[in-house]
């Protein structure tokens, strides 16, 4: 994303003013929807990125696909189409959902298995996710074959790895020494 940096002004003011209104929980519903229906949809990402397509048909377009959309949405619609960014809207969607989760003391972490998380792993990862951190947690898992077995844990800038390849790793650096 090529504009990420007015991608984060457009998600701050529109978090600014869904908060100030009440309703930043629904927008944050329509943003959620709105990022994963363009990172879902190549044709509608190359509809939105097209520059030879007009701003008021892509407003409209927009206006239809997400009809059920909260009004100050909408309105991030109108704005777009008055600055001509259709082109950042995925951006300020993902932007608007960081931002929100940060307002509401909510993080993610990444857990990075060799498959996907059974109930035993993932009471283990949350035991080690309440040592780490205090605030709300939202797991997210990612499966990664090369790390053989157990589970790399991030949670913002911090990491906990628990992997049989960094295991494996470590052992091998003590041997050769």
């Amino acid at each position: 994303m090529a504009s990420t940096r007015a991608a984060i002004r457009y998600a701050k003011a529109i978090l600014d003013m869904s908060d100030s209104i009440g309703v930043a929980n629904e927008v944050n519903n329509d943003m959620t929807l709105i990022a994963s229906t363009i990172k879902g949809n190549l044709e509608l990402d190359t509809f939105i990125q097209n520059p030879t397509i007009g701003v008021d048909v892509k407003e409209n377009a927009l206006l239809e696909v997400f009809a059920d959309i909260n009004g100050v949405t909408k309105g991030l619609f109108h704005l777009l189409f008055e600055n001509k960014r259709f082109e950042i809207l995925e951006a300020i969607a993902l932007e608007y959902n960081k931002l929100f989760d940060v307002l509401n003391g909510i993080e993610i972490a990444k857990v990075t298995t060799a498959f996907p998380m059974d109930s035993a792993l993932e009471a283990k990862v949350i035991a080690k996710i309440a040592t780490l951190s205090d605030k709300k947690i939202t797991i997210e898992n990612i499966v990664d074959a090369s790390i053989i077995g157990g589970f790399i844990l991030r949670i913002g800038d911090q990491q906990y790895n628990a992997s049989i390849a960094n295991r494996l790793q470590v052992l091998k650096r003590e041997l050769s020494n």
